[in-house]
């Protein structure tokens, strides 16, 4: 199956990074390689490109899509692994970062991947399957406390409880191996006038388990900081989110990055001491307009945020 992705605000991201032609750059969920063909077109031959991804599907895609520049270097690995990868290559600074932390149209289409409601295939949702650890053994193996938890916190699923329970209840009889075994279980836990509205009633569930099994949150609050580190000044860092866990953790990071004062308020002067690292140059987020909207119906959730460093 062929790679596909379709970037998302692909001219936002290219005017928030502010390109410089001699200038440093990584994309740390390099997919198809859509932002980053861009970026590195934008490049003189003493720029380069760094491409991260820890789906070998994604970089085997990439290398072809991009083996017309010489200027590229493609890693397997987790961005949240960035300034050790770029140190190792001789790297301290660099001057942009773009993660775009959606899940690729190819993952979701390929049913092998188990990344989709919508075909019947073993639960697998590994973006990096050299993992031994699927969404199956998470559903198989979970307390019902913990699936509660993850169903209700990362996919905020008001029904999280009936769905966890019934999950027990399933895999006592026998494992659960499928999507679409699945897909019976969390529509039988949620009342048929729920079902009947806000899209298809699987969606949080598989958001969530996601989410779990590939650390997608860990990940993230674990990269900003050093992310914005790494920064040379004027550098910038460019977000895609998809849902408000995202979103909230990269503009909390941004704000305190920006104004990281923790004296109380009714404080006179700051004695904390601590530095602002640079500002947040999108002060409300950027979403994508009603014709990328019409092209592309998996960009209404995104937004874009841009941090530049001092």
């Amino acid at each position: 199956m062929e790679f596909k992705h379709i970037s998302i605000m692909l001219n936002e991201v290219l005017d928030g990074l502010d390109i410089k032609p001699d200038g440093i750059y990584v994309d740390g969920t390099l997919g198809g390689a859509g932002h980053s063909y861009e970026i590195v077109k934008r490049l003189s031959d003493k720029g380069k490109l760094v491409g991260i991804d820890q789906d070998r599907d994604a970089l085997k895609a990439s290398a072809e899509r991009l083996k017309e520049f010489h200027n590229v270097e493609l890693i397997h690995s987790n961005y949240v692994n960035m300034k050790q990868l770029l140190h190792e290559r001789g790297i301290d600074s660099v001057d942009g970062i773009l993660l775009d932390l959606g899940v690729s149209s190819y993952q979701f289409d390929n049913k092998d991947r188990g990344f989709s409601y919508r075909e019947d295939a073993p639960l697998d949702m590994r973006m990096d399957q050299d993992s031994d650890y699927t969404a199956r053994d998470i559903l198989n193996d979970y307390s019902e406390a913990d699936l509660r938890r993850i169903i209700s916190d990362y996919g905020e699923e008001k029904f999280a409880a009936r769905i966890a329970k019934n999950i027990i209840s399933s895999r006592s009889e026998k494992p659960i191996k499928t999507t679409f075994e699945l897909n019976e279980i969390i529509k039988a836990s949620i009342p048929a006038a729920a079902r009947r509205q806000g899209g298809n009633p699987c969606k949080k569930t598989y958001q969530a388990i996601r989410i779990e099994l590939n650390r997608e949150l860990t990940v993230l609050e674990d990269s900003l900081t050093e992310m914005i580190d790494i920064l040379a000044p004027k550098g910038r860092l460019a977000i895609i989110t998809f849902h408000s866990l995202e979103d909230r953790i990269v503009k909390t990071a941004f704000r305190t990055a920006e104004s990281p004062c923790i004296c109380p308020p009714e404080f006179p002067v700051c004695t904390c001491g601590r530095k602002s690292k640079g500002k947040v140059i999108t002060r409300k987020p950027i979403v994508a307009s009603a014709e990328e909207l019409e092209k592309n119906p998996r960009s209404s959730s995104a937004k874009l945020r841009i941090f530049e460093k001092k």
